[in-house]
């Protein structure tokens, strides 16, 4: 276990975060070698297999991402944008890959990480599935086969502790039908309908967030116009895709020159 790449999981108590420590601990290719939690947190000091319901693991939880992160090569963070232009910083200190599953950041956050990926290999991604980068590339294609007669609608739902809307994934699916049109998603975007609206602007590409229960993640791209519709569809049904995904690409990150990336570029697509 030695000479595997040492992973680092921030916010180690989030859904994501035990999805996370499961699925690096579970794997041959790689050990966990740290988790982060926010100053304050009951899970710090502890360690994290204990802290999760199980059996020791030897790695306790610490609210020092730094120390943490010069043991590793690798860091994955699934937390909030503030906290990721942190460990953004910290781990191009450290030289380590940083595999962002982040949501929510704005133009402006990602504008920062600009100055890290000159230091270390940044792999960012609305979404690190397999079957959502397909979808993307396949709502690229199908967006640049047809005219603005088809109306795009970008339909997501997600759980209903979700922060941010639309999702990640839905804004990626966005982008990529707006670069299929050739036109710019911040022109065309529709992200809010309430009232008398008046009728739908042809060419915007709409987005429709559904929140409730325990949904994990799905993602409709509807393609709609006189007489017919196309819908792309994925379905998530298990946070270890995203995990599994994540993995990959800190892996996938190993022996890269430091620069920003995504998951298109892990899966070669």
């Amino acid at each position: 276990m030695e000479n595997l790449p040492g992973i680092v999981i921030t916010g180690a108590s989030g859904r994501m975060g035990q999805m996370l420590v499961q699925t690096v601990m579970a794997s041959d290719k790689a050990s966990l070698v740290g988790a982060i939690e926010r100053a304050g947190h009951p899970w710090v000091g502890m360690d994290i297999g204990e802290a999760m319901g199980g059996q020791a693991v030897g790695v306790v939880v610490t609210d020092q991402p730094l120390d943490a992160f010069a043991k590793a090569q690798a860091v994955i963070d699934f937390t909030a944008p503030a906290a990721t232009l942190q460990f953004a910083k910290l781990a191009a200190q450290a030289r380590a890959v940083h595999v962002i599953g982040t949501t929510g950041m704005t133009d402006e956050d990602i504008a920062k990480l600009e100055p890290c990926g000159r230091h270390a290999v940044i792999v960012r991604a609305g979404n690190m599935s397999l079957g959502v980068n397909l979808l993307t590339q396949l709502t690229k294609k199908v967006a640049a086969a047809l005219d603005d007669d088809f109306d795009i609608e970008v339909i997501e739902s997600h759980h209903n502790q979700k922060v941010d809307a639309p999702s990640g994934t839905a804004l990626m699916l966005g982008e990529a039908a707006a670069e299929g049109r050739g036109v710019d998603l911040a022109d065309v975007a529709d992200r809010g309908r309430d009232g008398i609206t008046g009728a739908r602007k042809k060419g915007d590409i709409g987005f429709v967030a559904i929140r409730g229960g325990d949904i994990v993640g799905e993602h409709d791209v509807m393609f709609a116009a006189p007489g017919e519709r196309i819908v792309l569809r994925h379905l998530a049904s298990d946070r270890a895709v995203f995990a599994r995904g994540a993995l990959k690409a800190a892996l996938w990150g190993q022996d890269k020159k430091p620069g920003e990336y995504d998951m298109l570029d892990v899966l070669g697509l």
